[in-house]
């Protein structure tokens, strides 16, 4: 009878434990959760008004009041997340997730659908406080794939939300959307009270109020006419004061945190390349994300009249995203093996690739479905790198903040997506029996937009410094 040779300690070293495994799971699931309602009601608003007797104007407000308020909760709970532990601020995020939810699942009313859903906000910051979870709990060896995991979510939820809305808008009520999300927070909150640890907390000071009161006002001037503006018009007095204040607002706010001893952003820090560029390439992977949703469901639910719909259900239309958000959830550990740099560069690149591809491949379902799980590809690599980045560049003390701000940045790309796309779709139409409907080429402009959108996130991407990192970066290379 022989022995087993124990493995060399270098070698057990680098293999994951059960709990480490059970711990990124668990994180993983609340990250997933919470990404899979900002897409969940997209396919379903149509059905929303009817039943919740509510002009365009009016639903609307359902997913603009999740926006503006998960604006302000990103960089705020991420503070809070540095100053008391970031676990904490995950488990308050997604009970503000169960609790949304309920209130939507027990509404019968517009009012209280807004209500419901301005709470669902709160949770938008469980992402990026997951990100810095999983970045100082997990060791080092494996803190780089748990990251990737983790941000990966991002766009999963988004593809995984879309055909489970469709299907669920087929055969079911739409109050059952939201007690989905009230029954998975209630699963995943315990199984983080028990089974992931509260990391050591190295920031000291206050919270910083009037920073995150200017940033809040400075965010909600800023998204508010970016979701209304379509309705406004876009040369509406009130637009175009809103934009001005937003410039304003973060103006004052650079100045009042450049003379703040705890600031809610470190704007020094945050001004060095290595963040200011990830950030920046955020903004822009953000936007070619966004764009995929709206470019891709509704454009195969088009009449086949128009002559590049497939006249498809929207069940049909959720399912086109889902080979692009399972590639992302396969590919994102790649970016974890290479430098979080090349793994922007290479997963911009491939979504680029992936939008000029839906310029010229026109002709069937396949191709339509290729072109958008090929810039899903790219997105989930770009995705992983982006904390990966951060996470090499921020002060430990200062984690979740950065993590927030760059998930601030990724969010008002998708903002930047929704006004511009929608816009172009509603200008470049075609009269189909008394209705206008966005015409192909109006798809192939937003198409070579988001191509352009990826190429220059590359470039940003080639420019941020290869070894840049603080000396107290959350984990030194």
């Amino acid at each position: 009878m022989t022995n087993a040779v124990a493995a060399p300690p270098e070698q057990q070293k680098h293999r994951w434990t059960g709990r480490q495994l059970t711990v990124l799971l668990v994180i993983g699931l609340g990250a997933l959760l919470v990404s899979l309602t900002q897409s969940l009601l997209v396919p379903v608003m149509s059905d929303l008004a009817v039943e919740l007797h509510a002009g365009s104007d009016g639903i609307a407000w359902v997913l603009t009041s999740t926006l503006l308020v998960g604006a302000v909760a990103v960089p705020a709970f991420g503070r809070l997340g540095d100053l008391y532990g970031s676990r904490l601020m995950v488990l308050i995020a997604l009970s503000a997730l169960v609790a949304g939810s309920l209130v939507c699942a027990l509404s019968d009313s517009l009012a209280a659908m807004i209500v419901g859903r301005s709470i669902v906000g709160l949770s938008v910051a469980t992402v990026p406080l997951s990100i810095s979870l999983v970045g100082v709990i997990l060791p080092k060896e494996h803190a780089g794939a748990g990251i990737a995991l983790i941000s990966a979510m991002l766009g999963v939820g988004g593809a995984l939300g879309l055909p489970t809305a469709g299907l669920i808008a087929e055969y079911a009520d739409y109050h059952l959307l939201f007690w989905v999300c009230v029954a998975g927070g209630v699963l995943v909150i315990p199984a983080i009270l028990a089974m992931v640890p509260e990391p050591e907390r190295t920031a000291h000071g206050t919270m910083d109020l009037p920073g995150t009161v200017l940033l809040g006002a400075a965010m909600l001037a800023l998204l508010l006419p970016l979701a209304q503006g379509a309705r406004w018009g876009w040369t509406d007095p009130l637009t175009i004061g809103l934009l001005v204040a937003a410039v304003v607002l973060i103006a004052v706010f650079v100045a009042v945190e450049l003379r703040t001893t705890s600031p809610l952003v470190d704007v020094r820090t945050t001004a060095r390349p290595s963040l200011l560029l990830t950030n920046l390439a955020s903004l822009f992977v953000g936007f070619a994300l966004f764009a995929t949703l709206i470019g891709t469901a509704s454009y195969v639910q088009a009449p086949v009249a128009t002559g590049y719909g497939f006249g498809a259900s929207v069940l049909v239309g959720g399912l086109c995203m889902l080979p692009g958000g399972l590639i992302m959830l396969v590919l994102s550990p790649f970016s974890a093996r290479i430098p979080a740099r090349t793994a922007l560069i290479v997963g911009s690149s491939i979504i680029a690739g992936g939008f000029l591809s839906r310029i010229w491949l026109t002709g069937s379902l396949w191709e339509v479905v290729l072109g958008a799980t090929i810039a899903g590809a790219g997105t989930g690599i770009a995705y992983a790198a982006m904390p990966g980045l951060i996470i090499h560049a921020a002060p430990r003390s200062e984690l979740a903040a950065a993590n927030g701000l760059n998930a601030l940045f990724r969010s008002v790309g998708s903002s930047l997506a929704s006004a511009i796309g929608g816009a172009l779709l509603a200008a470049m139409t075609m009269d189909l029996g008394g209705h206008a409907l966005p015409s192909l080429g109006a798809y192939r402009l937003l198409f070579a937009i988001c191509a352009g959108s990826a190429i220059t996130a590359a470039l940003l991407a080639l420019l941020i410094p290869k070894h840049a990192h603080l000396a107290d970066a959350a984990i030194p290379e």
